[in-house]
């Protein structure tokens, strides 16, 4: 049983302060007051005493755009505000990285894992990679104060508890927070990658800044991140969407979740790879999908455009539904290419409202495969409400 810490709260106007550093790396109490809206007096009683609680430091700062003559004295976030852990367990690798309160990730590994074939042994490398980064960032484990961690599988996030029985079947029914709590000692959270890749994206990649996006992960299925006025939706039981399991070709190829013809079973990595397969006789394991259509295999670049026609026509529907400034593309990079986008935005626009969404953005993920592990330090942060300092914007 993890005993949870208790924190001198950073509330209100303090709050305001430390929102205010998160937003920058070194920031001047004139410009704390400006972001603020607090009078220069009480921001620097504010900084005095987060200064004496050693959560900020105060120090002479370099030059920077706006800012004349001798170099001013600067606040920033230090070290001892803290640091989370981000764990991202995917079909088969374990990521884990350690960032610091200032939204700087400071160590990050990975490993190969066959982790579909049960939770025990993946644990066992979250933890022996946790060690890892912790070590080589400098970070004792008492400064670590929070783990946020991501499965392929709809989570209930209230409990922790992975519900689905065909998408990640070993790991059904058990309770991932408890169980990876046990392992590192310290609080966790947990959530679905789409949403963790959501929330890396609008944290530090192609939404960021963005209150209404959708984020889709194609992989071996195809899930998404929903972000609506800046709040991520999981909706009653965590499923909030898995458009991968939309029907769309009536009586199709049986899919996993028991159903047939839902849109991962013709749009996601490995359907595209049977496609091909059933086309040529040629087997294309891996990333080898993406270096043959760099190669300009034509019959990539055909199954590819498809892929992304597919996902279009569930999107349009879902842009009727959340209205996205921006949609962006991540997992399999060979599904972030022209092909899927220009197919994605030629169903996007045909089946969409006429007049409605002409201003929707479809951006390739920036973040690769750092987006999931990027979001779990996000939600990790998060979590801590206000016990300790945050570095990443408010979103729940």
């Amino acid at each position: 049983m993890v005993t949870r810490r208790t924190y001198r709260p950073a509330r209100g106007s303090s709050q305001r302060i430390v929102d205010a550093l998160r937003a920058g790396v070194e920031v001047t109490r004139a410009e704390l007051a400006d972001r603020t809206g607090l009078s220069r007096a009480t921001v620097s009683a504010l900084v005095r005493d987060l200064e004496r609680d050693g959560l900020v430091a105060v120090g002479t700062g370099g030059s920077a755009a706006g800012r004349t003559g001798r170099r001013p004295e600067v606040v920033r976030l230090t070290r001892r505000a803290g640091a989370v852990l981000g764990v991202d367990f995917g079909h088969e690798h374990v990521r884990v990285a350690v960032s610091d309160l200032a939204g700087n990730v400071l160590c990050a590994h990975s490993a190969r894992a066959d982790v579909d074939r049960g939770m025990e042994s993946a644990l066992a490398t979250a933890r022996r990679l946790a060690d890892v980064v912790a070590e080589e960032a400098g970070v004792e484990r008492a400064e670590l104060l929070a783990c946020g961690a991501g499965v392929p599988a709809p989570v209930d996030r209230a409990t922790g508890r992975i519900g689905s029985t065909s998408l990640l079947p070993s790991w059904s029914g058990t309770t991932l927070t408890a169980a990876l709590e046990d392992v590192l000692g310290m609080p966790v959270v947990v959530d679905n990658d789409a949403n963790l890749g959501a929330l890396g994206e609008q944290a530090a990649g192609a939404a960021r800044g963005v209150d209404d996006a959708i984020y889709v992960k194609v992989s071996s299925g195809v899930g998404a991140g929903l972000i609506s006025g800046g709040r991520l939706l999981r909706g009653s039981t965590g499923i909030a969407g898995e458009i991968g399991h939309v029907a769309v070709v009536p009586n199709g190829v049986p899919c996993r979740c028991g159903g047939r013809g839902c849109l991962e079973t013709i749009a996601s990595a490995p359907a595209v790879r049977r496609q091909l397969l059933q086309t040529t006789g040629h087997a294309l394991p891996g990333d080898d999908l993406l270096r043959a259509l760099s190669d300009g295999d034509p019959r990539v670049t055909r199954l590819l455009a498809d892929a992304g026609r597919s996902i279009g026509r569930v999107l349009a529907a879902a842009c009727h539904l959340l209205d996205p400034a921006v949609i962006v593309l991540g997992g399999d990079p060979a599904f972030s290419t022209e092909p899927v986008l220009a197919g994605l935005r030629e169903e996007l626009d045909r089946h969409r409202l006429p007049g409605a969404g002409g201003d929707v953005r479809l951006l390739p993920a920036q973040l690769g495969n750092q987006g999931q592990v990027v979001g779990a330090l996000r939600l990790a942060a998060r979590s801590l409400d206000g016990r300790a300092p945050l570095n990443f914007a408010s979103i729940t």
